[in-house]
């Protein structure tokens, strides 16, 4: 059997099912806390499953961040916004648990860097805090933020200012990392979370090859 929805069929999903529904429908996500520090000095801590590859020349990260609400106040959006800097970092399975609870609302003036266990740490001048226990690091600008006018989320494009990673991922003739090696776990919807396992490495497709 074969279940099919139509769009006014995911309107009319319950909340809570629908945006579990939809989150799964775009596959494996990379998971990745975002560091930041208001402008009071307040570190912040938050699991983010949006971050996307926007360019390499220059070198451009994405990230989508959702609304602020009367509820609920997005202290990352508000942080990069006021400081301009934060950093991504990759969540591996020594410290998935940790960093899915860094998803809980936690009240401005809590870190949850204290609250999941986790350190941050401060690298060569960098203005917003890293994960310590993390094993990639990206340390990134905001460039600019685009709204998303239908949803009220934003688009932060970020520029890629610093990254520390263990020699041993990395591939000095390629470039390539292996995400593998640093046991990088990513997410399915909202709470899932799975290692991987690399089926092959395919050569450069060309046209009739």
């Amino acid at each position: 059997m074969i279940k099919t929805f139509q769009a006014q069929e995911i309107a009319n999903l319950p909340k809570r099912q629908r945006t579990t529904f939809v989150n799964h429908l775009s596959g494996f996500k990379s998971a990745n806390l975002v560091g930041s520090i208001s402008a009071e000095g307040q570190e912040n801590l938050a699991i983010f499953s949006s971050a996307v590859h926007l360019g390499a020349n220059p070198a451009l990260i994405g990230l989508i961040s959702r609304p602020f609400t009367a509820e609920v106040i997005r202290h990352s959006l508000r942080n990069i916004r006021q400081q301009k800097y934060f950093s991504l970092n990759q969540v591996h399975q020594g410290i998935y648990e940790q960093a899915h609870h860094s998803s809980a609302r936690y009240p401005d003036g809590v870190s949850e860097f204290e609250a999941t266990g986790l350190h941050p740490q401060y690298i060569a001048d960098f203005p917003a805090p890293f994960v310590q226990e993390a094993q990639l690091k990206i340390g990134l600008r905001l460039e600019e933020e685009i709204p998303i006018i239908k949803n009220g989320t934003y688009l932060i494009v970020a520029a890629i200012e610093y990254v520390e990673l263990p020699q041993a991922a990395f591939d000095e003739a390629t470039g390539q990392i292996d995400l593998e090696k640093m046991q990088a776990v990513c997410i399915s919807g909202l709470d899932s979370y799975h290692k991987t396992e690399q089926l092959q490495r395919l050569p450069y497709a060309k046209p009739r090859q």
